[in-house]
């Protein structure tokens, strides 16, 4: 699930016939859905993220409507937890309630003026006016998908709520760091690793074997690795911008110290190197074309991230460091020729 804002991931993981009928492809679910699902995807989806609604179109039919249905409910809740013109004790508030309405099956809430004001993208405003329809859709997903998409948005939403709790108060001036290695690593599972874990999942729900011939278990743990590979090298690339606002995501003892930052970063590099190639592992798996073509392109986006990283310095980091559009179609290009590898 693509991200924007600091939850969300720049990089994102994309999320022939099958052998199971899942998602929006039930007989029983899809006139009922067509209406709400048609414009949901049509003008919400591809409103707030034109490029992940085309990698969701890759995707097969069966595992497409939860897929994108997960998107969106997280995308709504990043949209809350990311207002900065919103108290922050508003905006833990208003992710608690969507929380209780996305787990308990219930009604969209009724969002605090203050919150719906600061929205300054129409496009925001209407992801959430869109809200009691996502819902709506969830309820009428098969049950075993719309568990799989309840527990990854869960996941997220905790994610969301421990990083306003670490730093919605810090700033420039007075900025905060994670604690330790196990905070960092936390972090990536909630907000990533956890949609590493969700795509495989769906994807034997709703495939079965026609996802992939890989051991389920091996693939589920290359997924939440890959996942967590993803977030951290967002988190790599935007390191000054986050100081710039007082967060801090490496574990080091003073966020001032560039030198203690460069160091901590440089091990980090190394660390997403090791996750994101367990992503690439993963996607040569996957046995259909357009589906591997869409899980690859980001774990090779990654790699072309990574590599000046690994010998940055500080200013080279207030630069943001971009993957050129021409070069990001070649890799495109080069995801829908990888061929079919494992078992």
């Amino acid at each position: 699930m693509e991200r924007s804002g600091r939850n969300r991931n720049r990089i994102s993981m994309g999320n022939g016939r099958s052998r199971g009928r899942g998602g929006l492809t039930s007989a029983g679910c899809r006139p009922c859905l067509d209406t709400v699902t048609g414009e949901l995807e049509k003008q919400v989806l591809k409103g707030v993220s034109r490029s992940f609604y085309l990698t969701l179109r890759l995707l097969p039919a069966p595992m497409r409507g939860a897929a994108s249905l997960g998107y969106l409910l997280a995308r709504a809740s990043d949209t809350l937890a990311d207002t900065a013109a919103v108290p922050v004790d508003v905006r833990l508030e208003a992710l608690e309630r969507f929380s209780l309405a996305v787990s308990q099956g219930g009604e969209a809430p009724v969002w605090d003026t203050t919150l719906l004001e600061a929205m300054m993208d129409p496009r925001e405003r209407r992801l959430l006016d869109s809200t009691d329809r996502m819902l709506e859709w969830l309820r009428k997903l098969p049950a075993a998908e719309a568990d799989l998409v309840r527990e990854v948005v869960e996941i997220i939403i905790s994610g969301q709520v421990l990083d306003l709790e670490r730093f919605g108060y810090a700033s420039r001036d007075q900025p905060a760091a994670l604690e330790d290695d196990a905070a960092l690593e936390d972090y990536a599972w909630r907000v990533a690793g956890c949609v590493g874990a969700f795509w495989t999942k769906l994807g034997f729900l709703t495939l079965d074997s026609g996802f992939s011939r890989e051991e389920p278990s091996v693939l589920l743990d290359r997924g939440i690795a890959y996942g967590k590979g993803l977030q951290l090298v967002n988190i790599l690339r935007d390191v000054a911008e986050d100081l710039a606002a007082g967060r801090c995501y490496l574990p080091v003892q003073d966020p001032s110290d560039t030198r203690e930052l460069l160091a901590s970063h440089r091990v980090w590099v190394a660390r997403a190197r090791e996750w994101t190639v367990q992503g690439e592992a993963y996607a040569e798996t996957l046995c259909l074309r357009r589906l591997r073509a869409a899980t690859l392109l980001p774990a090779l986006i990654a790699r072309e991230t990574l590599e000046p990283l690994r010998s940055v310095m500080w200013t080279d980091l207030r630069e943001r460091i971009k993957v050129p559009r021409s070069k990001v179609y070649g890799l495109l290009m080069r995801a829908l020729l990888s061929p079919h590898r494992g078992p």
